[in-house]
């Protein structure tokens, strides 16, 4: 694999952080199929549902970093991730793809809609291509992978969906409208969604991160001032990790948060 194809490619386990999160026992054997898992906050995603012992599928659009993080779940637990590659913008795509997971799954328990893509813009400079390709990844395929993982929890009896939101629609960052936009929508999605599903014992939720030094962060937007600009606005003095974000999303996976549904997680340490 060559530097370029392995850009942003976080190393989750480097900080042996990952092994000490809270355990949840009924998570061992859950169905869990994350969009975008391959990389950035999807990758920590993917390992720590992993160690808990669910059977984990995932769809990410790079191949060689998800092959390799594939490699090291598997290392640590003996069980391999199921994975294929997808762009979550062709939604046929994305159907074969979870259909093709959720069998091998044997059905289908949590779906955290995790893939997004912050690409900068300004209001003035944006296309109508543009408008519609950034709806067209952070806001139609979550709709859809919902709308799918519906049927086959209504099977199971039971469910979790996880939409990932983000700050940056909390604080009305500018730099993004339309990615602040789909975020925003993506509140709308979960309220709505958890009061529809409700009855069918399913649950959604919106867990919504602050800012996660995840390489591809790194790489873009990190610089010391920023950073610097961040810690001064959040009540917790320290960058925020993949590690960070990962304890609730397996406690609104779990039964843990039973009775939790339509409502914002924010993990921002305290910045909002």
């Amino acid at each position: 694999m060559t530097s370029n194809q392995l850009d942003d490619f976080d190393q989750v386990f480097s900080s042996g952080e990952l092994e000490k999160v809270t355990r949840y026992r009924d998570l061992e054997g859950k169905r869990v199929f994350i969009t975008g898992g391959g990389s950035g906050i999807g990758a920590y995603l993917t390992a720590a549902f992993a160690l808990q012992g669910a059977q984990v599928a995932f769809v990410s659009l790079r191949e060689a970093p998800a092959q390799l993080l594939c490699d090291q779940i598997e290392t640590r637990t003996g069980i391999r991730p199921h994975f294929k590659a997808c762009d979550i913008r062709d939604l046929d795509a994305l159907k074969a793809a979870m259909d093709d997971m959720v069998s091998k799954l044997g059905g289908l328990d949590v779906l955290v809609n995790n893939a997004a893509r912050d690409t900068r813009h300004s209001i003035g400079n944006l296309t109508v291509e543009e408008w519609d390709d950034a709806l067209n990844t952070n806001l139609r395929p979550q709709f859809f992978a919902l709308q799918w993982a519906e049927r086959e929890m209504e099977k199971a009896g039971a469910g979790s969906i996880i939409n990932l939101g983000s700050i940056s629609a909390n604080l009305a960052l500018a730099g993004y409208p339309a990615y602040v936009t789909a975020k925003t929508a993506i509140v709308g999605l979960t309220r709505a969604a958890a009061r529809e599903l409700g009855a069918k014992n399913i649950r959604v939720n919106t867990l919504i991160p602050g800012w996660i030094m995840t390489e591809r962060q790194k790489r873009l937007w990190v610089t010391e001032e920023a950073l610097e600009e961040c810690l001064a606005e959040q009540s917790l003095k320290f960058a925020l990790e993949g590690e960070d974000l990962v304890e609730s999303a397996l406690f609104l996976a779990s039964r843990a948060s039973r009775a939790i549904t339509g409502q914002q997680l924010i993990v921002d340490g305290g910045r909002v």
